[in-house]
């Protein structure tokens, strides 16, 4: 967790006993939030690195919003080794009458997590989840499954869930006023993946010996296998989407509003995804229709009144096919976070693992209560400190690759990989015993997936908002175990 992050805030809840008061001056020139990101999470492992906002607000009249506002990131997260940079620069001001939002990002993951398409119905089993290997621990314990070598029954490590991919995305979105608080919109993207098999460097147990993991045992290949992931895409490709709509926006601020409505209804295209090398071209359009209301309740406590916000969001292709490489994708006119993907995690639906859900159409909901304990000032900077208690819930509205999954199923739409039974557990416990080798229902397609869960945040200035959640899926099969997500900014 952000240890530095949470030092901060315990010092901040402290302070504020004392120096609790009600905002009254406003924000001139610059203003400077700098953190570490000492994150730990069940996906991705510790984070270290650093990431900050730079806003500047000029003589003041347009505070609590910036003139201009750039953010950055530059991290590596030692679980899944991924490494990730990001640079981003958001203005209203810039152009007038106009908005422009963009950004560049590369993230290299090692070791990423592929669970499957269609959540629920992908079969989440961690006796087969792990980025560690089977190397027995001090007591001489082998707490991890492994396959055995064919040949001499040796142990060879296993994460069958494991793959690797680089992105590196480029983005510029442009805003203009139709009539007040109506927009039009319109964006290019530009994506290039590389995906494989991990990228495993191997670990050495206690006599120097290298262990690497087994790359022909994993969901990434049987899904190759089966044709639900096709060979000309299964290396990653291009894809340039290019995006046109209308925004209707009523907040009063826009980091953490009080009070009004932002609405987005756009199409998002690529006329052009494909491989180069291999020949893939496969264009696509989807719709993405995106509610949020901020409602003030009028209980006047000295922080400030509570809000209820909630968003009502939908997502679905209309026309053409997804590649592999885009379907986790979530197109955002403005992008709060660095990575905009995810149905699952900390951009839709809290509580599951990351990019969880891999669908054509997904609908979900996220609704919580903003309640501001304690208000301050500290070294000429506003602060507040926030609670959020929240409910996130999410459907499939339109499944991926159901005609290649059918074709690989039995009658009852089961899919099982019979390389799973030869999976066998080293260890004193029954804590693995009986890996199940069924990794596809179809019968699970359309299951409701919700989590309810809890938040703390500490804003300075109203913009920069360091987050720390906790989230827990009550349906079955799907909850991260727990799920801790730690970053700046409101979800929505």
């Amino acid at each position: 967790m952000k240890r530095l992050t949470l030092t901060l805030l315990l010092a901040a809840v402290a302070l504020g006993a004392f120096a609790q008061e009600k905002e009254k001056e406003i924000k001139k020139g610059w203003s400077f939030g700098l953190l570490p990101t000492a994150t730990w999470s069940t996906d991705n492992g510790f984070q270290a690195g650093a990431f900050g906002d730079v806003y500047y607000y000029g003589d003041g009249k347009t505070y609590p919003d910036p003139l201009h506002k750039i953010s950055w990131e530059a991290s590596y997260f030692t679980h899944s080794h991924r490494m990730r940079m990001y640079l981003a620069y958001d203005s209203k001001y810039l152009i007038p009458n106009m908005r422009v939002n963009a950004s560049v990002t590369y993230m290299n993951d090692p070791l990423y997590t592929f669970w499957g398409f269609n959540g629920a119905a992908s079969t989440q089993n961690y006796d087969i989840w792990s980025n560690k290997n089977y190397i027995p621990n001090k007591k001489g314990e082998v707490k991890y499954p492994y396959i055995a070598d064919a040949l001499d029954n040796s142990p060879i490590a296993t994460n069958y869930y494991g793959m690797s991919r680089s992105m590196l995305r480029v983005l510029a979105n442009l805003q203009g006023q139709i009539v007040p608080h109506l927009n039009w919109a319109a964006g290019i993207n530009f994506w290039w993946w590389q995906l494989g098999d991990m990228k495993d460097r191997g670990n050495k147990d206690n006599e120097g010996n290298v262990h690497k993991y087994d790359l022909t045992n994993t969901l990434y290949q049987k899904y190759i296998s089966m044709g639900a992931i096709r060979p000309a895409e299964a290396q990653g490709g291009l894809s340039l989407e290019m995006n046109a709509g209308i925004v209707y926006d009523t907040r009063d601020i826009e980091a953490a509003p009080n009070r009004g409505i932002w609405a987005e209804a756009y199409l998002n295209g690529a006329p052009y995804a494909g491989n180069p090398k291999t020949g893939l071209y496969s264009p696509y359009l989807k719709a993405c229709v995106y509610f949020r209301h901020y409602i003030d309740i009028p209980i006047h406590i000295p922080a400030g009144d509570p809000v209820f916000a909630y968003r009502l969001a939908w997502q679905q292709t209309l026309a053409g096919d997804t590649p592999f490489y885009m379907i986790q994708n979530v197109p955002l006119l403005v992008q709060r976070n660095m990575i905009s993907e995810g149905f699952g995690s900390s951009n839709t639906v809290r509580g599951l693992r990351e990019n969880r859900i891999l669908a054509e159409g997904f609908a979900w909901l996220n609704a919580e209560l903003r309640v501001k304990l304690v208000n301050f000032k500290l070294f000429n900077q506003f602060f507040y400190i926030a609670v959020n208690p929240f409910f996130d819930a999410g459907i499939i509205t339109k499944p991926y690759r159901v005609k290649e999954l059918a074709a690989a199923a039995d009658a009852d739409g089961i899919i099982k990989d019979l390389a799973l039974d030869a999976l066998k557990v080293a260890t004193s416990s029954t804590e693995y015993a009986g890996i199940n080798d069924i990794i596809y229902d179809a019968s699970k397609v359309h299951k409701f997936v919700y989590s309810p869960g809890i938040g703390l945040k500490i804003a300075m200035n109203q913009n920069f908002i360091v987050s720390a959640e906790y989230a827990y899926c009550f349906t079955g099969g799907m909850n991260a175990n727990p799920w801790i997500g730690i970053g700046i900014n409101y979800q929505f």
